[in-house]
């Protein structure tokens, strides 16, 4: 992942007018790192933990680790879009909350459950995370080609209820503190006016 000086673009132009609550399900390393990112944002009203993109069978925690089923561990993101845009979420997405450029594995997570998927929900969104991707590869922000996926959303399967809000209870566990507070920590750095102005209970 780049470390950059400077803010990050945000992507697309459009108007958070909606009064509807939106979901987003996002794919990309461990949902620990990803639901602790998320929640921080203004807008955001729920992260979920959960596996995204094989069966319901599959859907538990002890098999998904051996990376022999196809699901992704990934976040549902529950927000108002009168007060965060979906681009937005993407924007911290490809900048914060993992690293894009990475197939299959983020740092030394290696297995097809940490793989880079956006699930869309809607052609909307589709046409967001497409153009997203495009304007980062058209600026060149990484040296390696973004691998990405963008997928029609399946089913998403709630994690056991002890991963949720994982980073928060466990500040001291070695893989929050070493993996997860460091991206809350720059997403608190570059994205301060994005915040929760209280935290999200």
């Amino acid at each position: 992942m780049q470390d950059q000086d400077t803010r990050p673009p945000l992507f697309g132009a459009h108007s958070p007018t909606e009064s509807r609550i939106e979901t987003a399900v996002l794919a990309g390393g461990c949902f620990w790192c990803l639901e602790a990112v998320f929640r921080e944002l203004h807008g955001v009203l729920k992260v979920d933990s959960g596996y995204c993109g094989g069966t319901p069978d599959t859907a538990d925690y002890e098999q998904v680790t051996t990376g022999r089923t196809d699901h992704a561990e990934a976040v549902r993101i529950s927000y108002d879009p009168r007060q965060i845009r979906y681009e937005d979420l993407l924007t911290v997405f490809f900048s914060i909350a993992h690293d894009p450029t990475q197939k299959d594995r983020q740092g030394n997570d290696r297995g097809r459950q940490y793989r880079s998927v956006i699930f869309y929900a809607d052609e909307s969104q589709k046409t967001a995370a497409t153009a997203a991707i495009e304007q980062l590869t058209r600026d060149q922000v990484y040296k390696d080609p973004i691998v990405t996926e963008v997928v029609a959303q399946a089913p998403f399967y709630p994690a056991e209820a002890y991963h949720n809000n994982y980073a928060a209870c466990h500040p001291d566990q070695p893989y929050v503190a070493h993996v997860a507070a460091p991206k809350v920590s720059k997403l608190r750095r570059y994205f301060a006016h994005m915040l929760h102005r209280a935290p999200l209970s």
